[in-house]
C-alpha cells in the first residue's frame, strides 16, 4: 500500500512537468501590431464572450460597428501571405487547435480579409 502510494504521489507532482513538456505551444503571429481591444490575456479567455455580444447585438437590434467584430478580428489578425486566420500558422487556428476547441464560425462567415458581403459591396442580390 505504501508502494502504491509513494507511485501515485510521484506520478502527481511529475505530471505538469511532462504534460507541458511534448505539446508544442501555439504559433501566433501578430501580422499588424498595434493596441488589441482588449489586454492579451482577456483576449484569451474573453474573446468569444465578446464575439457572442456582439453577434446578439447585430442580430437582434441590428447594431453594426461593434468594437468587437469578427471583421475587425480578421483586419487585424489576419496572415500577410494567405489573408486568412485560418491554416496551419494561422491566428485563430493555431490556438484553437491548441486547445483542442472547434472554431465554427467559418461555417458561415469568412475567414479572409477584406472581404465585404455582397450587399456591402454595392452588388444587388
Amino acid at each position: 500500500m505504501k508502494r502504491m502510494l509513494v507511485g501515485l504521489a510521484a506520478i502527481l507532482l511529475l505530471a505538469p512537468v511532462f504534460a507541458t513538456a511534448g505539446a508544442p505551444k501555439p504559433n501566433v503571429i501578430i501580422e499588424n501590431p498595434g493596441q488589441c481591444i482588449a489586454p492579451t490575456a482577456e483576449m484569451r479567455v474573453n474573446h468569444m464572450k465578446m464575439l457572442n455580444h456582439t453577434r446578439d447585438r447585430t442580430l437582434r437590434q441590428g447594431i453594426r460597428g461593434e468594437k468587437a467584430s469578427l471583421n475587425g478580428c480578421i483586419d487585424c489578425h489576419a496572415s500577410k501571405t494567405t489573408g486568412s486566420v485560418l491554416g496551419k500558422d494561422g491566428f485563430c487556428e493555431s490556438c484553437h487547435t491548441y486547445a483542442a476547441v472547434k472554431v465554427d464560425c467559418w461555417q458561415c462567415h469568412q475567414p479572409k480579409a477584406g472581404y465585404k458581403h455582397a450587399e456591402a459591396a454595392g452588388v444587388k442580390p
